[in-house]
């Protein structure tokens, strides 16, 4: 038991260092096969930092562990917001651009409302039962293709609003080692933090859905921390936000639709709550783009951000 708890702590570093190899090795080849800058950054950078979810994800649903993929999904929507928004936001002001705030962040609030929607069973049908069905999945999923058509439509409007980081480009032998050690370390590190958060539910007596809207989703939401913080400090702020709204878009519509595809996914009652946090995160984040000077996320937002977050983290703890 002691070796599983070892594994649970050791899988995140496994499984974000391999998804950093992963994109790298990825972008190193795709950058030699000719693939422009801008597609890399839409489709494999953007893809990466939402791959520690996605695997976990499928591991948890294979596994029929329904509450850890759920609960992983909406905790890390919400700890994107809350917690990693407001510590960049405290770390220098957030400024929005205008799409972000009437486009994207709408569309991750839609994305919300499609998800409450599909679990609404119990309520809509008067049943005892609501879960995320393979139909569900695909509708998510086909969301999702939607949202990938109005991205790379951003892309060909014009290059202000898009920020190119060109990757660094190995030999042919190291780009396929990258990505093959990276394949290896998700599948490990997945493996190790689905046993454990299973094993930590069991040992302490709490929920599936406690460990999964906690400490896996905070862990696999750290390359979203990195990649926020450091651009805040940075003062490249619209990666800082772009990031996080991005992630969250693909959270729900990409991750859960494939997590739904592959086994549905039986919906507790006791994550309804969370369902509307997650719904009311968004919605705080678009007001406060609106309250004082427009589209700017303040230094005090952040920390009232934060502390609602660890008010709600407070009540997961107390709920159990």
């Amino acid at each position: 038991m002691v070796i599983t708890y070892i594994l649970f702590i050791v899988g995140f570093g496994v499984l974000i260092k391999g998804a950093d190899l992963l994109v790298d090795g990825a972008s190193s080849l795709a950058k030699r096969l000719g693939v422009s800058t801008i597609v890399i950054g839409l489709t494999i950078v953007a893809f990466g930092t939402s791959i520690p979810e996605l695997i976990v994800n499928i591991f948890a649903s294979v596994n029929g562990n329904t509450d850890i993929a759920i609960g992983n999904i909406l905790g890390s929507n919400i700890a994107n917001i809350l917690l990693i928004l407001g510590i960049s936001a405290v770390i220098y002001p957030l400024a929005v651009k205008h799409g972000t705030a009437w486009k994207e962040i709408p569309f991750a609030f839609l994305a919300v409302i499609v998800l409450a929607l599909m679990v609404s069973d119990a309520f809509i049908d008067n049943s005892t039962f609501s879960a995320l069905t393979r139909i569900d999945g695909l509708i998510l999923i086909s969301f999702f293709i939607i949202f990938l058509y109005y991205v790379f439509g951003i892309s060909k409007a014009g290059p202000p609003d898009v920020v190119e980081t060109t990757p660094r480009v190995y030999s042919l032998l190291r780009s396929y080692v990258m990505i093959g050690v990276g394949l290896v370390g998700l599948v490990l590190g997945g493996k190790w933090i689905v046993d454990g958060a299973v094993a930590f539910a069991s040992s302490f007596g709490v929920s599936e859905a406690l460990i999964g809207l906690t400490i896996v989703a905070v862990g696999t939401s750290l390359p979203e921390l990195a990649t926020s913080a450091v651009a805040a400090y940075k003062k490249n702020t619209d990666i800082a936000v772009g990031n996080i709204v991005g992630s969250n878009i693909f959270n729900i519509f990409w991750i859960l639709g494939v997590s739904a595809t592959i086994r549905p996914l039986p919906f507790s009652q006791l994550l309804v709550s969370d369902v509307l946090m997650t719904a009311l995160a968004t919605f705080l984040l678009f007001a406060a783009l609106f309250i004082g000077k427009r589209h700017i996320l303040k230094r005090w937002q952040g920390i009232c951000f934060i502390a609602i977050y660890v008010g709600y983290v407070t009540y997961l703890i107390i709920r159990g």
